[in-house]
């Protein structure tokens, strides 16, 4: 065209020219995508839903699952850079923040982060839940584990943000204990939120409700619909199964979302789709919400009137993945372990500091209880996580043993140095210490030098205690080198002082304490004054267990095998099971021989295999003991294959309780796998004979199974009522349904190799709360440490209590120094102490290490903590879990002055010299009287 002849504009299709303005009509609904600028949130359609999706935004970290620690350290700061950039894009946006650990390392390792967490925190956008230090398992760790995980978790909340939870959330844990209302109550924490078990797997109420405890206590639970985390795309499809898995009567509810497990958080896509779907009244009202605004609008809504119709669930939160009870038998080893020697430690130190003007090792005991606590979280405790995650567990949890151990090292020896140990050239004296604040009796086992004839045992006083020469642990030419078994009696929280004497002691010597009892070992029976054993020597397990003092025998008669093997095709989680408690392959027995005939104890071995794995069962019998002691040594070479441990008994009418943190609850006797803490009672009634010709009555009648390792039980009536003890599992490592294993691939199998555990039978009348199972149970996974002294002068006593429960029913779990100097600007002491049957009842705590006696009034398995200042005259106080005080303590306690126990540091001037001590002036290697040297060469 001529240049001077403009171009045509073609027509649009509405017959606007192309170029000419646009129209644009008013926006409906929204777009899919990021949303335009300017569309208004609160004009929703009349027919929107009238209900408030509550849109909490989280990123569920696990820092330790199918990748280590290090790896999910460094994910933490890419979640929290993640959280912080969406909310200085997002001015709405809230995010919801719990597991402190993750905190830590971000403090640590970047703190231009930190401060902006910090600067949300403050500002309201940042919610800190949950409280603890992580997300734990939440069925298997002690109760006092609970306990510092908010002392730990809500402390450095504090310290760090000013702010505390109040809203307890563990989202991915597989089960919740009973107690856990009554902690979280402790910890400053009215609320908790939980996603497993589902729906599917429990019978309890609905999605909120009121959870109580045992002892009372409530918190309003909240299961989480659907999932805690989404897609990092739209979260419609998030809110469609949220809501179709929630109690529709509930109006407003909350709905998690948020990339998670790997960690991740909240994306913009997440975000700009809430913002849609709120627009558009698709699922109601979307608010970005957390859980405390939630749980706070539902109380305003619903009133104290419709707050009180919500159902009210009591009892645990469970069965999720019950595999976990018994996968990888170490972790769970190693954990019991540490948690009793830190429980130690505590003690120790704060007699060292009270007592001793030690300084308190706070910071010590600070970083093996965070070693601890992190290693309960919920897929390394549970054995759920890859293998090379579990190298690292047995490092940190040996470091906190570590650390526990040398504690108790230095304080017993600052102790050991005071005590008057009078010279004796024929002896060599021996301080038993007790970490346990009652009376014990146990059987002590010492290895020895420099006594070719053996020994026995006297107390300080000469007179003798029952013992016997059991085998050394050394195995060397060297003949002084031996070990002895010896009863000893020490007082609660202290120490006695014993004296190993050359060869046997004089018949007519006389006893310290009781005389020994009467003591019968043959090569299939153990029988004292309390109990009768017999063994069937084919099967190698228990024709009868007679308790004398009842004549119930509970099991004579009984059925089914001991030993239990099958083949276990379910993945490492046992997801989807139910039970273990399946017909299988008994073990054959291969030998049982007696291995120690008294005076002191009785001990049969047995000894059985299957395929390529062997097990070993020694049992024992003190003279005067009133329960059967099993020690098990495992060596596992199968592969998929479990391992059940029963034990049949000839009750009737049974009924089986579990223990669990802090308390014990009944559980249906049907077969179910189920968590328990360190034992499980079968208690029912047995037939029993009347006499001659009079037929036979019942008496009412229990056996309890305590133990130092497992947490895995079943209690069954087929063929007749048992406790099965699951003792080892070998799924394959991190197997996770539905994913097949290929036939010919190659994998690593858990609990390959030996281990070793013990576990106690105590029959009883029928009432286990006779049995004393939670003291039994504290002496068997912490016992007492005996070490080998030298002679010198001292301020001590031979024998001496720092603190004392009395031995009832009210149990002490915790004395430690306060994580706060007191007013004097020293370190105060803290006691806790817990109901154990089930029944109210006062205790009387008598405190010397501070001089005072305690006196309270506690409900059914209620938790009571106390701070007893250094200063005399400061009041005692009542706090919480977290070491805060609770106001005014009830009129219930009373409180009155004890002397105070001190030890005396004595200066350069009163301290006895070297020259004063016997291994000074007498070498290690001196014989004892009348021995012959034996030189090399001869």
């Amino acid at each position: 065209a001529p240049a001077d002849v403009p171009p045509t504009t073609p027509p649009s299709v509405d017959g606007t020219p192309t170029g000419a303005p646009r129209a644009v009509a008013p926006t409906s609904n929204a777009p899919s995508g990021p949303q335009p600028a300017g569309l208004r949130r609160d004009e929703r359609p009349a027919a929107t839903p009238d209900r408030t999706l509550h849109m909490v935004g989280n990123a569920h970290l696990d820092p330790v699952w199918l990748w280590p620690w290090q790896e999910g350290y460094q994910e933490a700061r890419a979640t929290f850079w993640s959280a912080i950039h969406r909310m200085d894009e997002y001015p709405d946006f809230v995010f919801t923040c719990d597991q402190v650990v993750l905190l830590t390392w971000v403090e640590e390792s970047d703190p231009e982060l930190f401060a902006r967490i910090q600067e949300r925190v403050a500002e309201g956008r940042w919610q800190m839940v949950g409280g603890w230090w992580v997300e734990p398992d939440c069925n298997l760790p002690t109760g006092e584990s609970f306990v510092r995980q908010g002392l730990y978790g809500q402390r450095y909340l504090r310290e760090k943000f000013g702010v505390t939870a109040t809203v307890g959330m563990n989202v991915d844990p597989f089960g919740h204990h009973a107690m856990l209302p009554q902690i979280l109550r402790g910890q400053g924490m009215d609320s908790y939120c939980f996603l497993r078990p589902g729906p599917h797997e429990t019978a309890s109420a609905g999605t909120a409700f009121w959870w109580e405890s045992p002892d009372g206590s409530r918190v309003l639970g909240y299961r989480i619909p659907h999932e805690y985390c989404s897609p990092r795309g739209e979260v419609g499809g998030q809110a469609d199964k949220g809501l179709a898995a929630v109690d529709q009567t509930l109006g407003d509810v909350m709905i998690f979302y948020g990339v998670g497990n790997h960690g991740g958080g909240p994306t913009k896509e997440n975000i700009e789709s809430i913002h849609r779907y709120d627009r558009m009244g698709t699922f109601g009202r979307m608010s970005m919400s957390s859980p405390r605004r939630y749980f706070d609008e539902l109380a305003a809504r619903r009133g104290a009137a419709g707050m009180s119709e919500l159902p009210v669930w009591r009892g645990d939160l469970q069965h999720h993945a019950p595999g976990c009870y018994s996968a990888h038998s170490g972790i769970k080893a190693w954990q019991r372990r540490a948690q009793a020697a830190i429980l130690s430690a505590e003690r120790w130190a704060a007699v060292g500091t009270l007592a001793g003007d030690l300084p308190y090792p706070r910071e010590d005991l600070a970083r093996a209880w965070q070693q601890i606590l992190f290693n309960q979280f919920h897929d390394i405790l549970p054995g759920s996580a890859i293998e090379p995650a579990y190298d690292d567990a047995r490092d940190q949890l040996g470091e906190a043993v570590a650390i526990a151990k040398r504690i108790i090292t230095r304080t017993h020896n600052v102790i050991a140095r005071q005590v008057d140990i009078p010279t004796d050239p024929a002896t060599q004296p021996v301080l038993v210490f007790n970490p346990h604040p009652w009376p014990v009796r146990p059987t002590v086992e010492l290895q020895y030098g420099v006594q070719p004839t053996g020994v026995h045992v006297v107390d300080a006083d000469g007179a003798r205690t029952p013992s016997q020469r059991i085998q050394s642990t050394a195995t060397t030419d060297d003949k002084g080198r031996g070990a002895v078994a010896f009863r000893a009696e020490v007082p609660p929280l202290g120490y006695r002082l014993y004296r190993l004497r050359p060869g046997d002691a004089a018949p007519d010597a006389p006893w310290s304490g009781r005389a020994p009892g009467t003591l019968t070992v043959t090569d299939t029976v153990l029988e004292n004054d309390h109990v009768r054993v017999e063994i069937d020597p084919a099967t190698g397990w228990l024709s009868s267990l007679l308790d004398k003092r009842t004549g119930a025998d509970l099991v004579a008669g009984a059925e089914g095998e001991h030993t239990v093997v099958c083949a276990d095709p379910t993945d490492t989680w046992g997801h989807r099971v139910v039970s273990y408690a399946w017909p299988g392959e008994a073990m054959r027995t291969e030998r049982v021989v007696v291995r120690e005939r008294g005076p002191l104890r009785g001990r049969i071995r047995i000894e059985r295999s299957w395929g390529r794995s062997r097990l070993v069962e020694e049992l024992i019998l003190d003279h005067d003991g009133d329960a059967l002691e099993v020690r098990v040594t495992i060596d596992w070479r199968e592969e998929a294959h479990l391992l059940k441990l029963r034990v049949p008994t000839a009750l009737t009418e049974s009924r089986a309780t579990y223990e669990i943190p802090f308390a014990a609850i009944e559980r249906p006797v049907d077969g179910a796998e189920e968590p328990a803490q360190t034992w499980v009672d079968l208690s029912g009634t047995v037939e029993t004979g009347t006499g001659e010709g009079a037929g036979t009555g019942t008496t009412p009648a229990g056996l309890a199974l305590v133990n130092n390792a497992k947490h895995a039980f079943d209690v069954s009536t087929d063929p007749s009522p048992s406790i099965g003890m699951t003792a080892v599992r070998s799924p394959v490592y991190s197997w996770h349904d539905p994913r097949l294993l290929d036939p010919d691939g190659f994998y690593s199998h858990q609990d390959q190799g030996v281990q070793h555990f013990t576990y106690l039978l105590v029959p009883h009348a029928g009432d286990l709360r006779a049995a004393g199972l939670p003291r039994r149970s504290a002496e068997l996974g912490s016992p007492v440490r005996a070490m080998l002294e030298s002679f010198h002068d001292g301020v001590l006593p031979d024998r001496l209590s720092f603190a004392s429960d009395g031995g009832g029913q009210v149990m002490v779990t915790a004395i430690k120094g306060s994580e706060d100097d007191g007013d004097a600007g020293g370190v105060d002491l803290v006691v806790r102490a817990v109901e154990t049957t089930g029944r109210p009842g006062r205790a009387r705590l008598e405190l010397g290490v501070a001089g005072r006696v305690v006196e309270a009034d506690f409900g059914a398995y209620q938790l009571r903590t106390f701070t007893v200042p250094a200063a005399p005259d400061a009041p005692v106080r009542e706090v919480d879990l977290i070491e805060w005080p609770v106001g005014e303590s009830g009129g219930d306690l009373s409180v009155e002055p004890l002397p105070v126990v001190r030890l005396v540091q004595r200066g350069p001037d009163g301290q006895a010299s070297d020259h004063e001590a016997s291994d000074a002036t007498e070498p290690a290697e001196r014989l004892s009287p009348g021995e012959q040297e034996l030189r090399p060469d001869e």
